[in-house]
């Protein structure tokens, strides 16, 4: 693989100075997890690497989003008549789920406990974990699935639901591009451990349970919709536009303006409007023919949007307005939509994923790779790295 250097120096030069500073308010994080994970990092060995343990939750997350794949792939199988995932997969997926959340939990804790934060380990936990996004909120849905006989939920409303997701997630971040402080968000220990014990849940009970009304015509489905864009909208965004306010009130905001204040918003707007033209006007309806696959395009893209921010943020540079992956996906959904290759929309689709996908490994690794050398250190070992 060809390195490339993303990080500019002047980006280089910001990471040298970079400082940690970060709030978490939670109750549940702070009485709960926070005192659990301590006495779980005491078992960490000692030689063990901090990024060696986000990364290990962050593949457990994808063996589950794999595994699911596996036995759901089109989000049918919770249907009524329809051959249901084995209970067995519910339990590995609540465990999955857990230790993934677990070793998130820890990673920070194991790297001030043998002396080795960095940058590049900020870097690459917020960067993992805005991938995870899309992993999470995907796997989930097979629990409820498709509409069909008047259970589930449907694509459409589950893509719209994933969108709400991401966009919690980028407003903490867009809060410390602005404030300089990280606000880690309520919902997301609480959704970990609410998902983590649905999935256990649900392998004892099955998911016929989740088909009947918690009160007259109102189902889980809809508890499941509402508590997301409940937290989102009544909870998370809420409190990043006071923290923002809060920042202008006291004259400490890191922009100058109004428009360099919400730059971030930029490109993932343009892809929720690229992707949710493709998927309103779609010729084949390929949103009904391949969820997954575009569920997986829409995360990673955002995900390599949002990556670029964390830099910007960390590194207190400017964000830029425009992500280049944003201009090739113009020209695909202009493909689509014009008609030219209805036939082979989901061809398409398989390939724009797949370029999607390797663009933002590529990302990834470079970008690793070059911090890991500016601070001679190793990725994933604590062995300093030779000076001859």
């Amino acid at each position: 693989m060809a390195f490339y250097e993303y990080v500019s120096e002047e980006q280089l030069t910001g990471f040298d100075m970079y400082k940690y500073s970060a709030v978490d308010s939670n109750p549940l994080s702070v009485y709960v997890m926070h005192p659990f994970w301590n006495s779980v990092v005491k078992f960490l060995p000692t030689w063990l690497a901090p990024n060696l343990i986000t990364f290990t939750g962050f593949i457990f997350l994808v063996l589950n989003f794999l595994m699911l794949t596996f036995f759901d792939y089109d989000f049918y199988a919770s249907a009524p008549d329809h051959v249901h995932v084995p209970s067995w997969v519910w339990i590995v997926a609540g465990l999955l789920n857990f230790i993934a959340y677990t070793l998130d939990g820890v990673d920070g804790k194991q790297a001030r406990r043998t002396n080795s934060s960095t940058p590049l380990g900020e870097l690459f936990d917020h960067g993992l974990d805005s991938w995870a996004c899309v992993f999470f909120v995907v796997t989930v849905y097979s629990i409820f699935g498709r509409v069909e006989a008047g259970a589930g939920v449907g694509v459409r409303t589950l893509y719209y639901i994933l969108w709400v997701v991401l966009f919690s997630f980028i407003l903490s971040h867009w809060e410390k591009y602005n404030t300089g402080v990280l606000f880690l968000p309520w919902g997301y220990d609480i959704s970990q451990v609410t998902m983590s014990v649905v999935y256990i849940v649900t392998s004892v009970v099955g998911v016929e349970t989740w088909y009947a009304p918690i009160f007259m015509s109102f189902h889980y489905r809809d508890l499941f919709t509402i508590m997301i864009l409940g937290c989102a909208f009544t909870v998370t965004l809420p409190m990043s536009l006071y923290n923002v306010f809060k920042a202008y009130r006291k004259n400490t905001l890191q922009c100058s303006s109004f428009y360099e204040s919400f730059l971030p918003f930029l490109s993932p707007v343009l892809l929720f409007i690229l992707s949710t033209l493709w998927v309103c006007l779609s010729p084949s309806d390929i949103i009904e023919k391949q969820p997954r696959v575009f569920y997986f395009m829409v995360g990673t893209a955002f995900a390599n949007i949002t990556c670029k921010l964390i830099v910007c943020q960390m590194s207190k540079t400017r964000c830029q307005p425009l992500s280049w992956l944003l201009l090739p996906m113009a020209l695909v959904v202009l493909v689509i939509l014009s008609g030219l290759a209805q036939h082979y929309e989901t061809l398409i689709l398989y390939i724009w994923t797949a370029t999607v996908a390797l663009a933002h490994i590529h990302y990834g690794v470079c970008v690793v790779h070059q911090l890991s050398g500016h601070f001679n250190i190793y990725a994933f070992s604590l062995k300093k790295p030779s000076t001859d």
